[in-house]
């Protein structure tokens, strides 16, 4: 079964590459939510990367319960995970394959490894990565 596209407005957008640039030289990452299975994001949460790390990220639990609680409380759900990739291109890696638990969320990574930032969204369900499209607007 082909998966739909990821659908960001443009607040959406800005506000994932700008969490990208403010955690740099660090992963950032965050979580966006909406209606399961549509592609259709509604909010992005920005969230504290608990390892501090660039080369790996853990979002932060006090910010994925937050980010849980307000998709609740609108009828919705968590449906994706995004973080940055700072020296590498926006392709899940061994370690981002591994942490892909849940295969019906979205994978959105932002590769600024030459600055100007590149996103892309991914399925990941066991070891199959497959891109989907992104569409902005």
């Amino acid at each position: 079964m082909e998966s739909p596209g990821l659908h960001l407005s443009h607040a959406h957008y800005e506000t994932v590459i700008a969490h990208c640039f403010d955690g740099f030289p660090d992963e950032a990452c965050g979580l966006l939510s909406g209606p399961l299975g549509t592609g259709d994001v509604t909010a992005a949460h920005p969230c504290q990367n608990a390892d501090a790390s660039a080369r790996t990220y853990t979002v932060d639990s006090r910010d994925y319960l937050r980010a849980m609680r307000d998709a609740e409380s609108r009828g919705e759900e968590i449906i994706g995970v995004w973080h940055s990739h700072t020296h590498t291109d926006a392709y899940p890696s061994p370690t981002d394959v591994r942490q892909a638990v849940d295969p019906a969320w979205w994978y959105v990574i932002v590769s600024l490894k030459h600055g100007e930032p590149v996103l892309r969204a991914f399925q990941i369900r066991g070891e199959t990565i497959a891109e989907v499209p992104v569409e902005v607007g």
